[in-house]
């Protein structure tokens, strides 16, 4: 008897998490063409090429983050398809390859799951976490650490309100229209966005401050919601800075809320793009980078990256707005 057809090329899909400096990168989106400005996802997909997929290795961003703004997680699913008889990559040497030929020290990938064939980074996510960082008691730019400049907004004032920050922050939890909060140039479809948790704290102090800059104090606001506006948390940032200072009122941020305006007299404020990180994107079904207990694909795999029996069922897609995501 012969013997049945060969097997093709086996196509995988997976989720990476992936870190960058976003300073001197024009945002994380690849940038097309002869320009001379770069994106993360451009390195990304060419230290990919050396995976030798049989079709181009493409980066699917989860969440989107401007020129400047930095991740200390992001993520995106790729697929690789490898020649007839080559099993498919583990996660493991996948994210082993992937960093052994990105070409820019800025940018390291961290971990990496086989998902489902129709498992989508961006619409898949159930949770997308920012943190901005602010420094008080800073006259003048050169008075702060070079390790930390393009790191946290500068403010010259050595006090902030944040109690009154705090209270600002509480009224826009919850599921509002952020219309007054959105920058020009969103493709969101809906304005209307459910923010989980608005928080601000004291940082710890930092190790690159000498003991004779005391005056300097670091703070981080916190912002959790499944999906952002464009440009919404630094929107948020600069008005909760603003209350800090006494320009605003944690009223007057509730009154700026319901104004659904984005062209208002406040809402032109916009904290600079260097203090801010994206902090994390979290899914169903897959742990997080602490290690939290899940079901995670890469936990069911056979030999070689191979799916076995008994897989969790494809996460679901959580969003109803199909161009939903995060866009900082």
């Amino acid at each position: 008897m012969g013997s049945g057809p060969a097997a093709g090329p086996v196509r995988a899909r997976y989720l990476v998490y992936f870190q960058y400096l976003g300073t001197g990168f024009n945002g994380v989106a690849a940038v097309r063409g002869a320009q001379r400005a770069v994106g993360v996802q451009n390195y990304l997909e060419e230290a990919a090429e050396r995976l030798k997929s049989v079709v181009p290795v493409k980066f699917v961003i989860s969440s989107r983050t401007d020129a400047g703004v930095h991740a200390l997680s992001n993520a995106a699913h790729l697929d690789v398809q490898r020649r007839s008889g080559q099993p498919p990559f583990s996660p493991e040497v996948l994210t082993q390859a992937l960093n052994t030929h990105l070409k820019h020290p800025a940018i390291r990938v961290l971990q990496a799951f086989r998902v489902h064939s129709d498992f989508h980074a961006r619409y898949a996510a159930t949770s997308r976490t920012y943190l901005y960082r602010l420094a008080t008691g800073c006259p003048r730019p050169d008075q702060l650490s070079v390790f930390e400049r393009n790191r946290c907004w500068a403010l010259r004032a050595d006090y902030l309100d944040v109690a009154a920050m705090q209270e600002a922050a509480q009224h826009l939890l919850g599921t509002h229209d952020f219309s007054a909060f959105q920058s020009a140039g969103s493709p969101s479809t809906s304005s209307v966005r459910t923010l989980r948790r608005a928080s601000v704290s004291p940082d710890p102090a930092s190790p690159f401050v000498l003991p004779q800059e005391s005056r300097l104090r670091f703070w981080t606001l916190e912002f959790e919601s499944q999906s952002f506006l464009y440009r919404q948390v630094r929107r948020m940032t600069a008005i909760l800075v603003a209350v800090g200072l006494g320009t605003l009122t944690p009223t007057e941020v509730k009154v700026i809320l319901e104004s659904r305006d984005p062209l208002g007299r406040h809402q032109t404020r916009v904290a600079p793009a260097h203090g801010l990180f994206l902090k994390s994107v979290l899914y169903e079904g897959l742990k997080d980078l602490a290690g939290n207990p899940s079901c995670a694909q890469q936990e069911n795999q056979g030999p070689e990256g191979r799916e076995t029996p008994g897989q969790p069922e494809d996460l679901r897609r959580e969003t109803s707005d199909p161009k939903a995501g995060g866009l900082e």
